[in-house]
């Protein structure tokens, strides 16, 4: 059975979209067969970052309505053979799923998939609240800036039913700079959110463009960006993995 990984923030900008397409990418080209689900309803952008917007025809909706299967409608990536999309509804009015139809509708992506990644909408209504149902593990993206930290803080706490060990913490867009600025680091990171730290992306700024193109697998081989997603992409199917020095 596979497994189905939350990745949420408390707050917009911290660059989560960006940073599933990328954990997505690095997991499919290490053979592992992965879905990325979009649960940001009425926002959804990941079918962007992965240029797959014109051949998505349907939504995740479809699937727990029993409109569509989801071999249906969870559509592959044209240069990733082992990459999936499902995405959300593009109209905030369309019925939002019930545990029991989230449920069922991960339990056949658990049957099919070897990892799922759930990209949650940022904040903590009710995409988050959809996002995080009946996950396996959740992981709480945010940057090194005070506000972010203190929304990671309050992310935690709304998680508080998941077991220990299956809620981690990403810091993402790091700029050393900014941490001197700050006189913090990683560690106070990890204190203030009160998560062990499962990466750290630095910022990168061929990220936005080849996004903005819809490239998210065509990263540099040497992207600081690529290899730390794909450091997290192997911590995340058990393998151990020293943190990249920045």
């Amino acid at each position: 059975m596979g497994q189905v990984i939350a990745i949420v923030s408390g707050k917009g900008g911290t660059g989560k979209t960006a940073l599933t397409a990328l954990i997505g990418v690095a997991l499919a080209q290490q053979g592992k067969q992965t879905l990325l689900l979009d649960c940001d309803v009425g926002l959804r952008d990941l079918d962007l970052a992965l240029g797959m917007s014109d051949r998505v025809l349907m939504d995740f909706s479809d699937v727990i309505a029993g409109r569509a299967t989801l071999a249906e409608a969870a559509v592959r990536h044209e240069r990733l053979k082992n990459l999936w999309l499902l995405t959300a509804p593009v109209t905030t009015d369309a019925a939002l799923a019930e545990k029991d139809g989230m449920q069922a509708l991960l339990d056949a992506v658990r049957a099919r998939f070897d990892v799922c990644l759930v990209d949650g909408g940022a904040g903590l209504g009710e995409s988050f609240r959809l996002a995080t149902r009946c996950v396996d593990r959740v992981v709480v993206v945010t940057t090194a800036e005070p506000s972010c930290l203190r929304d990671a803080q309050r992310t935690v706490m709304e998680l508080g039913g998941y077991p220990d060990g299956s809620v981690h913490l990403i810091v993402n867009r790091l700029r050393r700079r900014l941490l001197r600025s700050l006189r913090s680091n990683i560690d106070d990171a990890m204190d203030v959110a009160g998560l062990p730290l499962l990466g750290v992306v630095p910022e990168d700024e061929e990220l936005s463009a080849l996004l903005a193109q819809g490239r998210a697998d065509s990263f540099g081989y040497y992207s600081p960006a690529r290899r730390a997603a794909r450091n997290i992409a192997r911590r995340l199917c058990g393998e151990r993995v020293p943190l990249m020095k920045l």
